[in-house]
């Protein structure tokens, strides 16, 4: 891929960020909840005078969510983060293109992704009501992708090698630094786990390879026997998940155990947006445990809904689109 292409992968990553923060992905129209199940699904408090708000992140422990919401002016958009604490909510005006929340951990720690005034990519925090900007080394463009319950962050930059992506790392024992990781060619990690192990995938545009990188350094695939393409989306407690190309039209979902790399196949119509400390793992309109999965209740007819983060306790959030996008947290399920 040229360097042209890969800054164009970059800054497409980012707005895909921004358009999963405002709701604007592709979701799937979700059926009624088996009978007697006691998944149930509620709307969390959010500003009313916004255009749209959606829930994107939840911490392992279930306590905190975190969202964003766009307010519509002739003058412009207003970005406004939203931030919870149970059913407490805080609402915080984003800093300028500031736009895309991506985590949240136990301490309450929240990261995300927005644009610097010369149109590069540029990381922050957001802690006891302020935000911070993250350091970055010089580059095209910075992510973030995961927080664990240490603090430390990974996302991945371009062209700080020249023509390359590089995994990064913002250890939360060294405050104010950020380090380039010892990962593959092209690395993109997008999870952290409690322990510090690293998930991601790495290659050219469509030639990707899954790896994990231990917290003694040591770096193995996630792969499948046989498999062609594969991507990593998320990790937590010792599970990961992704998809991974084995002929046809479609991309098997896969969960590994990445203790020692063996795997399971997701049923097909699962969503691969976050996994817990469990194993079970959501996204689009769907729980899914292993092999089956489950509609979540909350969608029908023209009423759209997606699911995308699950804490350790089981809880669920994201989104309901029924006339206007809305906060939403699914439990028992």
């Amino acid at each position: 891929m040229t360097y042209t292409a890969r800054r164009r992968m970059l800054a497409g990553t980012a707005a895909g960020l921004l358009a999963a923060t405002l709701g604007l992905a592709g979701f799937s129209t979700a059926t009624a909840a088996p009978a007697g199940s006691a998944c149930t699904i509620s709307t969390l408090p959010y500003p009313t005078d916004t255009y749209r708000a959606e829930a994107r992140a939840i911490d392992p422990s279930g306590r905190f969510v975190v969202g964003s919401a766009l307010r519509v002016f002739d003058t412009g958009n207003q970005y406004v983060l939203l931030f919870w604490d149970g059913q407490q909510l805080t609402e915080t005006e984003m800093p300028a293109n500031g736009v895309s929340p991506v985590d949240v951990n136990e301490s309450g720690i929240a990261i995300g992704n927005g644009w610097a005034e010369n149109g590069i990519g540029r990381p922050w925090t957001y802690r006891d009501g302020k935000f911070e900007q993250l350091p970055v080394l010089p580059s095209t463009g910075i992510v973030v992708t995961a927080i664990n319950s240490s603090g430390d962050i990974v996302g991945y930059g371009s062209d700080i090698v020249p023509g390359e992506y590089s995994a990064l790392r913002w250890p939360a024992a060294r405050p104010g630094t950020v380090e380039v990781l010892d990962a593959p060619l092209n690395a993109q990690p997008v999870g952290i786990t409690a322990n510090g192990t690293i998930v991601g995938y790495a290659g050219t545009f469509g030639d990707w390879t899954g790896w994990v990188r231990r917290p003694n350094g040591k770096v193995k695939p996630l792969a499948v026997p046989g498999g062609g393409s594969t991507t990593v989306n998320a990790a937590a407690g010792h599970w990961a998940i992704g998809q991974v190309w084995l002929g046809g039209t479609s991309p098997a979902m896969v969960r590994w155990d990445v203790r020692d790399g063996s795997y399971t196949f997701l049923d097909e119509e699962a969503g691969l947006d976050d996994v817990n400390a469990k194993g079970v793992v959501v996204g689009g309109d769907r729980v899914a445990r292993g092999g089956t999965s489950q509609v979540l209740p909350g969608g029908g007819t023209r009423i759209n809904i997606g699911a995308r983060a699950i804490a350790d306790t089981g809880t669920i959030v994201g989104f309901r689109n029924a006339d206007r996008v809305t906060p939403v947290r699914w439990t028992g399920c």
